[in-house]
């Protein structure tokens, strides 16, 4: 597959899809005799895998550290079970980030719920 094709397919720019090459989060794609690069379902595959880990927040860091594993031939349980781990803790420090601001929110709705029925705005500056 082509990179315009890959990069429809997956709804990634081809300029994305070149930076995960370049900085190692998707192994050297294969070259044409031309050149151009040449996505297999292989290459695809990583493509998808980028997109996932980039989409849940993974760090750029832990996607190529994936990479350098598999490329090593340590890609056992335990690498994988580690890169697991790390995801994890990265998406539940995610979690409660997005916990507390829910809360904040809530409680600016609940001021603003309570300023429509009494024509006051007020605000506990602990809160805000």
């Amino acid at each position: 597959m082509t990179i315009s094709e890959v990069s429809e397919k997956y709804g990634l720019s081809a300029d994305t899809l070149r930076y995960y090459e370049r900085v190692g989060m998707i192994p050297p794609v294969n070259r044409t005799p031309s050149g151009l690069r040449d996505f297999t379902e292989l290459d695809c595959r990583w493509v998808e895998l980028a997109k996932c880990m980039r989409s849940a927040g993974l760090p750029v860091e832990v996607m190529i550290e994936y990479v350098k594993l598999v490329q090593q031939g340590e890609h056992t349980i335990e690498a994988r079970r580690d890169l697991l781990v790390e995801q994890r803790v990265h998406l539940l420090a995610q979690k409660v980030a997005i916990e507390n601001m829910l809360e904040k929110l809530n409680y600016k709705i609940g001021r603003y719920e309570e300023a429509v029925e009494t024509g006051v705005l007020s605000w506990d500056p602990e809160e805000v």
